[in-house]
């Protein structure tokens, strides 16, 4: 399946494709209100504030995998506006991992971490970075949104 066909639906119900969010470098990152690391919104705002105009974007993808998230996507998007200022665009809730993974987790899983170990999302906040040749790295929830490797990822595909 190509990733760019995948369904999504929105927090306001609206319904998407990930090829029309997306753009050449795409941060996917499963997102939790009630989270430890919930912090990690702040710099991926930064993050799309200073690469957005450069053909970079984030998609949270709000999941209730591990029992973090709110109840309702109107509270997930009160908490997530209000809270931290997100203007990246946020999917309803998804599953992501067991039966009903979400499709695009589906495919997202299938890529290998730096240790080698594909499978499982580990917990909240772990991040897919999709390249616009459709190549994709994976980082775990503890890496930080604004690691090295990353941005020199993002940075060396942007325009």
């Amino acid at each position: 399946m190509d990733l760019n066909q995948t369904e999504l639906t929105l927090l306001n119900g609206m319904q998407t494709t990930f090829g029309t969010l997306a753009k050449p470098v795409t941060l996917v990152v499963n997102v939790a209100s009630r989270c430890g690391l919930s912090p990690q919104y702040e710099t991926l705002e930064a993050m799309q504030k200073k690469y957005g105009s450069k053909g970079f974007t984030v998609i949270g993808m709000p999941s209730n995998s591990f029992l973090q998230e709110l109840k309702d996507a109107s509270d997930i998007s009160d908490y997530c506006s209000t809270t931290w200022g997100v203007t990246f665009p946020m999917t309803e809730k998804v599953k992501v991992n067991g039966k009903d993974t979400h499709p695009l987790y589906q495919q997202l899983k299938k890529t290998k971490d730096s240790s080698g170990k594909a499978g499982n999302v580990k917990w909240n906040f772990e991040k897919f970075l999709v390249l616009a040749d459709g190549t994709v790295h994976r980082f775990r929830p503890t890496t930080k949104p604004d690691d090295h490797e990353i941005i020199s990822l993002i940075e060396a595909n942007l325009k």
